[in-house]
């Protein structure tokens, strides 16, 4: 037991969105943590020394925060956005708009770029040129941002909030709706003189009113004269299709590059201007589960090539050599998510890290390094360096990075492995108590993972086991069927049977460890999940009674309504099909099936901005829980989407749910927390 709670997990600094200034003498990090009232989370960008020798330096700071994801520009100038006020306006506290700020090289003042009414939610910048291109929203046939903006002002005079869809879909997108602007891409060229104001923005495709209705990533050519860019294509109905376009900066000409055959998404293009790396994802059928490729598409032929394409993993996040050598990315494997090289002439891949999660890779200059930033289940992002191209090493994590305070997870971490039914090998994270013995067993809770296409292999913010093996707990965290990281086949065994295999898998995972460790106790156990491991939590509650508590977070529970409900349906047609004329399969893995035979207490946690899994399934199965007479407890929050996010609302979630855990697996009363 230690004093490792939500308040110290909270002030723990939050690094995410590293880049490598283009000259490789300046990091440049977004630090996260909570607001001085504690309500809220905001980050601040600090410059971090390559070399390790300097101390980090906060270049940011404002009352609003920064957003992550800052950018260079080819003189070392700093892009980044936020919603901190114009300083030579008079203050709006009701304007909160995300803003395009630059910082100069040279240091000095902050000064606002672009401030669009719909908010800039997206960057990318030319290597050689001083042009930049980003996302905002605006109202359909508004000529430029101030017409816009004019709109947007006639709206809110006449106290206007009523949306009207035309043919569309989706229209609403995790915790926002689609309307009334829509989002669009512009670009602009930066003139010379750092005091003067960004030049009029180009909007690269006027005449289409959706042109992607989320960040899937953008890319431009290294002398700035075209923008790559993933675009959804609607037209295609009932599939939504996404494919790469190439916009002509100067004359606003697009074309297509991808033939319309799967879903293309994180372009980055080569150093010479000539081909672009992507991720390619199949569409999947109820039959075939979906998969995923990295290829480099040649932009003058549009013909492909995958990179990889023995490589039994899931690419993402691809990053180019200086020299246009070779493609970098990351990978769930085994648990873990190390980086991979891949040589672009002979496709041979390289591993280049074997244990921890690693993300944000910022290969340096002459090619020989990257810097990432590196977690791990039992540690939180710490800036690391590894060289560029040795197998299976340990990086080296950078002196005089960003300080931790000290703290230190408490739980002991140790892999685990189990065998499926079928021979196939389930691998498990265990946290537990470090003064846990076979004459003190602690307590198991059972975490499923979301996705349901994912994987536990990195330090997690929202869902911590760290707090609960604090509390004498231990936690296990298996990766049953669906999960990425263990090849095709793994996807394959789960894919449209998400209440068979996985749920086995899951069965499993838990007999191997309470068989294998005596310090674990099998008369307390619990399973906790959210989103698709809340699915899958109620899932467990209407098969069995081997557990003593289930929390469900965020969960789904009658597929053929939430097909309706959710954001993007669609997309989960490709797995369990078209459900006007085979419901059957939503219906056979539903949850709500075997309400009848729930006798687990049961605690729902939803948020009413969730419009992935809406906050109708958390209704309808409290409803249903009540109606059969199942004691349960039900945590709403008005103000969180799919994740609970805002620092007050995460003490509140902790609390519940280590009150009803003790509850049941303690045997304490339950103990509400004061401020609910």
């Amino acid at each position: 037991m230690t004093n490792f709670d939500v308040d110290r997990m909270l002030a723990l600094p939050r690094l995410s969105s590293l880049r490598l200034s283009p000259d490789g003498h300046r990091l440049v990090v977004a630090v996260g943590g909570p607001d001085p009232e504690g309500k809220r989370m905001r980050s601040a960008l600090w410059q971090v020394d390559p070399t390790g020798s300097a101390a980090p330096r906060r270049l940011t700071r404002s009352a609003s925060g920064e957003a992550g994801g800052a950018e260079f520009l080819p003189d070392g100038s700093l892009l980044f956005t936020s919603s901190r006020p114009d300083p030579d306006l008079k203050p709006d506290p009701d304007r909160k708009v995300q803003a395009l700020w630059l910082l100069p090289s040279g240091g000095g003042e902050a000064r606002l770029l672009a401030d669009p009414e719909g908010g800039v939610d997206a960057l990318a910048v030319a290597r050689t040129a001083p042009v930049v291109a980003f996302g905002a929203g605006v109202f359909p046939g508004a000529a430029d941002f101030a017409a816009d903006a004019e709109r947007g002002k006639a709206r809110k005079e006449a106290g206007v909030g009523a949306l009207l869809f035309e043919d569309d879909y989706p229209i609403r997108n995790w915790d926002h709706w689609l309307a009334p602007r829509r989002r669009h891409l512009f670009t602009a060229t930066l003139a010379d003189d750092p005091e003067s104001p960004l030049p009029a923005s180009r909007d690269v495709q006027p005449d289409v009113e959706t042109l992607t209705f989320e960040d899937t990533g953008m890319a431009l050519a290294p002398d700035g004269a075209f923008l790559v860019a993933a675009r959804h294509d609607l037209s295609a109905l009932p599939d939504i299709l996404e494919d790469l376009v190439v916009f002509d900066v100067a004359t606003g000409d697009a074309r297509v590059l991808t033939p319309g055959d799967a879903w293309y998404e994180a372009p980055v293009i080569s150093p010479d201007g000539r081909a672009v790396a992507a991720i390619r994802t199949t569409f999947g059928s109820p039959d075939e589960a979906s998969s995923v490729s990295l290829v480099i598409v040649d932009l003058a032929t549009g013909d492909q090539r995958a990179l990889a394409p023995d490589l039994d993993r899931w690419p993402e996040h691809p990053v180019w050599a200086p020299d246009g050598s070779a493609v970098f990315f990351t990978a769930d494997d085994d648990g873990h998510h190390p980086a991979f090289r891949v040589d672009v002439a002979d496709g041979r891949v390289t591993r280049l890290t074997s244990e921890g999660a690693l993300d944000d890779l910022c290969p340096t200059p002459d090619g020989g390094s990257l810097f990432a930033l590196r977690s791990s289940i039992g540690s939180p992002p710490r800036i690391v360096r590894l060289d560029a191209r040795n197998a299976d090493q340990v990086p080296t994590e950078l002196p005089n990075g960003i300080d931790e305070r000290g703290i230190v997870a408490p739980g002991v971490v140790e892999r685990l492995t189990a065998r499926a039914a079928d021979g196939t090998k389930i691998g498990s994270w265990l946290v537990r108590p470090a003064d846990v013995s076979a004459d003190r067993p602690a307590p198991l809770v059972v975490w499923v993972h979301g996705g349901p296409l994912g994987s536990w292999s990195s330090w997690h913010w929202r869902w911590n086991p760290h707090l609960l093996a604090a509390r004498g707990y231990a936690v296990l965290m298996p990766d049953p069927a669906l999960s990425t990281g263990y090849g095709q086949a793994m996807v394959q065994r789960g894919w449209n049977d998400w209440g068979g295999t996985p749920y086995e898998d899951v069965t499993a995972a838990v007999d191997a460890a309470l068989a294998e460790c005596a310090d674990l106790d099998p008369a307390r156990t619990a399973l906790m999940g959210g989103s698709y491991g809340g699915y899958m939590a109620n899932w467990v509650a209407g098969q069995t009674d081997r557990y003593r508590a289930i929390v469900t977070h965020a969960s789904l529970w009658e597929l053929r309504g939430f097909h309706g409900t959710t954001d993007t349906g669609i997309f989960w047609e490709r797995e369990m099909g078209d459900p006007y004329l085979g419901p059957e399969r939503y219906t056979r893995h539903s949850p709500f099936e075997h309400v009848s035979k729930i006798r687990t207490p049961m605690l729902v946690i939803h948020g009413e901005q969730d419009f992935r899994v809406p906050v109708s399934e958390a209704l309808r199965l409290w409803t249903d829980l009540r109606r059969h007479g199942v004691e349960g407890k039900l945590l709403y929050f008005p103000d969180e989407n799919h994740w609970i996010l805002k620092p007050q609302n995460a003490r509140l979630w902790y609390a519940t749910v280590l009150a009803f855990l003790g509850e049941h697996l303690l045997g304490k009363p339950f103990e509400r927390p004061a401020l609910l």
